[in-house]
């Protein structure tokens, strides 16, 4: 897995500005194991089964140990990809540990997945293990595992949480483990320029893009932000969002970690259930998209139960409203902190505890330490305060490139990242993200591929032309609506549209929530479909 991006001069001005510090995750874990071993490091529940996972550090890292030999044995080693489809269960957090420990590479992958992303995703990262649970929320993730199988060659094994025999995960804990293998475990040194993530996500390209990522590049993030924030190994931090997303990957596994804290794992987000773990666990940080924040300040002005615990909620994945900041601070007593990100550098913007009430509630915050913003014209010169362009990023946290995709990192001779997104700055440096260049939709802090969902639904038999766009949504943020032509002679209802996508194994959170059939669509002279006047029937029509 090459680093695209890693060019020793990028190396040596992080060195030399000491935002790259040359260590990885293990290194902040095995002091902290050292430190803090009979500590609860990871609380776990599963809300189907109603049991709770508890471990402490030295558990954790026993755990970890016996998992990374187990992946030895299996011929796991450096470099080598396992792919994870589970949900926030204590089994992540051991994988993610096992497979540094190793040296292979980390692929999560969201539980929305099934066979028609999974064969693709799989398929480019020449994964050679997959694990996955037995069933999750009615779905059989075993039988989907074993189908993706038989289509990519390299999947030499697929384990199962909750699984029988041979591919029980159980197998994969090597209790059996000699101190000679334990020991070669302890005297590997993990690079910190080695590839130790993999992170699929949705752009324009109509395919799924494989962001890398590595030692330093996250805990370049994880590390200013955590300063800014002033958290420490006194906090417990509950993850109600997906840790197969980047946002609960870096915040809700690598962060607790790397500090010492405890961390509360949320498998199914019920907003009355997050509410009593942060009472109960006295949670005193979280972080997701606008809809965890909406739905737990609802929850608790409904009920009139409190957060008292709680310091700071730091909002992404999509900008957040400002009703809404109002809203969350009077319900959970807590500051509520505006943050934007993207999966190829972490949360590069927030706002500070110290701000003031209009740069919460107007802006998506400023940069961390070792990261530089700009917004720039189409030429790619600066435009006036206040002014839209292009956002572009650069600096320590900026990933390292997309695996085997070059060519799709806009990456220019400077090191400045173009985002895709458009955003204004303030006189301050603080940022507002305005909307995005990308054909993306972002539903729930997710992005929705809108070319690929076109694409699919394109190939139906009744519809001539197809185009997707989003809608505002003030839970979610945004919605789909597909507007459709359909062929002469021939009919599409939104019941055969859903129907149709879930057939091909599109993932339901894709399928477009609201479907227009239309006569003809805005186009330019030359053809080219009008998506913003689209979006501006969506939208008063919503």
């Amino acid at each position: 897995m090459s680093n695209d991006l890693g060019v020793k001069a990028r190396r040596d001005a992080m060195i030399a500005a000491g935002s790259w510090r040359d260590e990885t995750l293990l290194d902040h874990f095995r002091r902290n194991v050292a430190r803090l071993g009979d500590k609860v490091a990871v609380i776990a529940t599963r809300a189907e089964q109603g049991d709770e996972t508890r471990l402490t550090y030295a558990e954790l890292d026993r755990l970890s140990d016996r998992v990374a030999v187990g992946l030895a044995r299996r011929g796991v080693g450096e470099g080598d990809v396992v792919s994870f489809q589970l949900p926030n269960w204590w089994q992540f957090t051991v994988l993610h540990l096992a497979a540094l420990k190793v040296g292979a590479v980390s692929n999560p992958l969201m539980i929305i997945f099934r066979e028609r992303e999974l064969t693709f995703m799989l398929g480019l990262a020449e994964s050679k293990m997959l694990v996955v649970p037995a069933s999750f929320r009615n779905v059989d993730h075993r039988a989907i595992a074993k189908a993706v199988q038989a289509g990519v060659p390299t999947l030499a094994h697929v384990m199962v949480v909750d699984g029988e025999g041979e591919e029980a995960f159980d197998r994969l804990i090597a209790e059996d483990a000699t101190d000679a293998e334990l020991a070669a475990l302890r005297a590997r040194r993990l690079s910190p320029d080695a590839v130790i993530e993999l992170l699929y996500t949705s752009g324009t390209t109509g395919e799924p893009k494989g962001v890398s990522h590595t030692s330093n590049t996250m805990l370049a993030n994880l590390v200013p932000f955590a300063e800014r924030l002033h958290l420490g190994e006194s906090d417990v931090i509950h993850m109600p969002s997906p840790m197969a997303h980047q946002l609960g990957f870096m915040y809700g596994l690598v962060l607790p970690a790397m500090l010492g804290a405890t961390a509360i794992l949320q498998d199914i987000f019920v907003a009355a259930t997050m509410a009593k773990q942060i009472a109960q666990e006295a949670a005193s940080f979280t972080m997701g998209a606008t809809p965890f924040l909406n739905d737990l300040s609802d929850h608790c002005i409904a009920t009139g139960s409190t957060t008292p615990t709680l310091r700071i909620f730091v909002s992404a994945g999509a900008p957040i409203p400002r009703p809404l900041v109002t809203k969350a601070r009077r319900a959970l007593g807590a500051a509520v902190i505006s943050a934007w990100g993207m999966s190829e550098n972490g949360a590069v913007t927030t706002t500070r505890l110290e701000d003031p009430e209009e740069k919460v509630t107007g802006t998506d915050g400023c940069p961390l330490p070792g990261m530089e913003v700009r917004v720039v014209d189409p030429a790619g010169h600066g435009v006036g305060v206040g002014e839209e362009g292009q956002l572009q990023v650069r600096g320590c946290s900026n990933f390292i490139g997309y695996m085997k995709r070059p060519g799709l990192a806009q990456v220019d001779a400077d090191g400045w990242f173009d985002t895709g997104d458009i955003a204004r700055m303030d006189a301050d440096g603080y940022i507002r993200i305005a909307g995005r260049s990308k054909d993306i939709i972002i539903r729930g802090g997710e992005n929705i591929p809108v070319v690929e969902v076109e694409d699919m639904l394109f190939k139906h038999p009744s519809v001539a032309t197809v185009a997707i766009v989003g809608y505002p949504d003030a839970r979610l943020g945004e919605r789909a609506c597909a507007y459709v032509i359909p062929r002469p002679g021939a009919t599409l209802s939104f019941e055969e549209m859903v129907a149709y996508l879930k057939e091909q194994k599109m993932a339901v959170q894709y399928i477009p929530e609201r479907l227009e059939i239309v006569e003809d669509v805005p186009r330019t002279p030359s053809g080219k479909i009008q998506k913003f006047k689209l979006r501006d029937m969506a939208k008063g029509s919503a």
